[in-house]
């Protein structure tokens, strides 16, 4: 399991001045795994786990001097500690706020040491703790993995080379290019969850992927009665569904609950993105930069986390699936605007929380709407997502003509091309509109 994040471990680990990190991101996305990997490259690695050894918080009750913490952790787990030598990883220390408290102080007496934080409901905690470490913290976000990471699981490294180095002018030969679209119809399917993917390439079996993939979504479901006490479970439950059923449109709060307090959803959803589990998409004008200072935050689509996921609570038939021409697979559910947008996301910055924005113009006689706008350099570039072979661009030529650019991107099942002023980049390979990572 190769993940792209794991050479930003490794520069934070070489960093001579460096910060205490905050791993973060959804449940089972690899947060642990991809740590102790990092692990392995240190000589001594400690694993604190809050939640299944719930003792050790015992040793956050007194001061938070962490060269007495050290000293304690060192005897209890049998492994000395030593700055420069040691990885010292706090898991699920969103069950122990003392620990979160205590990173600051790592940082401040313990600078040598490398230490990193990670939990599944951390950002709950957070933001009970909203002054904490400002300055002596460092963030890094994880999301399931990518289709090409995805590929790299299936050691096509060639195959993701050939991505990278392909463009418009430099399309790929048909036989790589159907390869690649059989891949990404495996991955709709199966998604990026890492356990998931696991089943499938070891076991050879999908079957045994989609049935990690139930055990997943129940367990997401079951942590919603750890979100918040002042949101029923059950509303959380009732938006969280309603962000499978709405994808691909705007939200609109009244179509969650007819009865529910906007309020309430409100929240509720604000508790789905701060754990990870969905992303809004918002409006801009898309006038000029920053895209976010001319968005409109009444007016937003929402992106459940990841396409696997989304694909068994929308119950895909997957006798149907196997034998569905590639049109249809990817029109069902604005599948392929929701992969789209999550490739964007996993291509940017890991030290940011990205945001995502479309353009959509509602007046008489003109309705119009661009599924993505981005920014590459200097220039604000539009992203219309098609889920065939071809597609008709009048919304994208509208919005080009009303703000005056010169250059569009058409992503779609077809191979790298042109057509006119509007390139053509398949959607396998979309995240190399962003080349963050």
């Amino acid at each position: 399991m190769r993940r792209n994040i794991f050479n930003q471990l490794l520069n934070w680990k070489e960093t001579p001045q460096r910060k205490v990190l905050l791993l973060r991101g959804a449940r089972q996305v690899g947060k642990t795994f991809i740590v102790r990997e990092l692990g392995k490259t240190f000589q001594t690695f400690i694993e604190v786990n809050f939640e299944k050894d719930s003792n050790v918080a015992r040793f956050f009750n007194q001061n938070l001097d962490p060269t007495r913490i050290c000293s304690e952790l060192s005897t209890y787990y049998g492994v000395s500690i030593h700055e420069n030598t040691t990885l010292l990883f706090f898991d699920e220390i969103q069950a122990c706020p003392r620990a979160i408290q205590s990173l600051r102080f790592f940082y401040e007496d313990m600078p040598g040491l490398h230490v990193i934080g990670a939990g599944s409901l951390l950002e709950f905690a957070l933001a009970e703790l909203p002054s904490f470490g400002v300055g002596r913290m460092r963030s890094m976000f994880m999301y399931p993995m990518s289709f090409q990471e995805f590929l790299l699981v299936y050691k096509m490294d060639q195959y993701v080379e050939l991505i990278n180095n392909a463009s418009p002018d430099h399309p790929l030969n048909p036989v790589f290019h159907e390869t690649l679209i059989d891949y990404f119809r495996r991955f709709l399917i199966t998604g990026g969850m890492p356990e998931v993917v696991r089943q499938v390439v070891e076991k050879k079996s999908v079957y045994e992927g989609l049935n990690v993939l139930a055990d997943l979504t129940l367990s997401i479901r079951d942590d919603f009665s750890k979100y918040h006490k002042r949101i029923p479970e059950s509303r959380i439950r009732e938006v969280f569904a309603s962000v499978v059923e709405q994808a691909g449109a705007k939200f609109v709060y009244s179509n969650v609950v007819a009865k529910a307090s906007q309020p309430q959803i409100k929240e509720a959803l604000e508790l789905l993105i701060m754990a990870g589990l969905a992303f809004p998409v918002y409006h801009t004008s898309a006038n000029g930069f920053p895209l976010g200072a001319q968005m409109d935050t009444k007016k937003f689509k929402v992106l459940i986390y990841d396409t696997g996921i989304f694909q068994h609570i929308l119950g895909l038939n997957i006798r149907q699936y196997m034998v569905q021409e590639d049109e249809g697979l990817v029109n069902k559910g604005s599948q392929a605007e929701i992969f789209a947008g999550l490739e964007l996301i996993k291509a940017s910055s890991v030290s940011d929380k990205p945001q995502l924005f479309y353009w959509h113009r509602l007046e008489r006689g003109s309705n119009a709407e661009v599924d993505y706008v981005i920014r590459q350099g200097d220039d604000i570039v539009p992203v219309e997502i098609k889920a065939g072979y071809s597609g008709k661009m009048q919304s994208m030529r509208l919005f080009m003509r009303e703000k005056n650019l010169k250059r569009g991107i058409r992503s779609s099942l077809e191979n790298y091309g042109r057509d006119g002023n509007i390139d053509i980049i398949p959607l396998y390979a979309i995240s190399t509109l962003i080349r963050e990572n």
